[in-house]
């Protein structure tokens, strides 16, 4: 197994750990490991995945410095995105349920593939969570819109979407985007206590009746929801080039 992935038996549980520090930012590497890792987890008799992080950060999301680097060449560009769309594609169509075990703090990215989740534990404390896309410079692609339409609700979702809002854990709960909260410590045991309530019950009507409740979130992230070319023209904008320039510098200096 990579690297970038780590994977823990817990039982007829898998731990599926973020391993890219210093805060798991996202590129086709870790893409291809998380991916590979649902199916070794899976194809080993796994009969729930718990998806976790690092530390005070769960996943900072796509790295913006690499993708700068690689977003002259087009089809470079276009395969990291394809990589991070295939990777919550995996979340979203596990056999098995997925719960999200956040430690920390989970911005754009992070909070997409914890949304491909089943269920969703986050620590207690100053920890922040949301799709902040725009504030960076970056459109959100309709499918991934849906994600957090379909968890918050339309008119709370649009009210998130277009500052890029992030919000700390509490609220957080208040608005459904995340189930549960339990100290920094205790995430991960959280995430299997709730695995462990579903894996008791009858297996082939909990896992159909999940499969068809979960359609509409696969739909959501079918190519033609994600207008990858669209993206790709929204990223080499020059809005948005000064936007990330901007952000990248503001991570330098910090």
């Amino acid at each position: 197994m990579s690297e970038l992935v780590e994977s823990i038996p817990h039982g007829r549980i898998h731990e599926l750990r973020l391993a890219r520090p210093p805060v798991n930012a996202i590129n086709s590497g870790l893409c291809a490991a998380l991916i590979g890792a649902i199916d070794a987890a899976v194809g080993a008799g796994a009969e729930g995945l718990v998806l976790s992080g690092g530390p005070k950060v769960f996943s900072a999301g796509l790295d913006v410095p690499w993708l700068l680097t690689i977003q002259d060449d087009r089809q470079a560009l276009h395969d990291a995105w394809n990589a991070f769309f295939n990777a919550a594609r995996a979340l979203a169509a596990s056999p098995v349920p997925v719960v999200a075990a956040i430690a920390g703090h989970a911005p754009a990215g992070g909070c997409v593939l914890a949304l491909c989740c089943d269920w969703r534990v986050m620590a207690e404390g100053p920890f922040t969570i949301g799709l902040n896309e725009t504030q960076v410079g970056i459109a959100i692609p309709p499918g991934i819109m849906q994600l957090l339409q379909r968890t918050v609700g339309p008119r709370r979702a649009e009210a998130m979407l277009v500052p890029g809002e992030m919000v700390e854990s509490e609220q957080a709960l208040q608005i459904g985007l995340v189930d549960e909260l339990a100290g920094i410590d205790h995430v991960v045991t959280r995430a299997m206590a709730r695995l462990d309530l579903l894996l008791d019950l009858p297996r082939g009507p909990m896992l159909e009746t999940r499969r068809v409740l979960r359609k509409d979130l696969q739909d959501a992230l079918s190519p033609e929801n994600m207008q990858l070319e669209q993206c790709l023209e929204s990223w080499h904008s020059e809005d948005t080039q000064q936007a990330l320039r901007a952000m990248v510098a503001r991570l330098g200096k910090g």
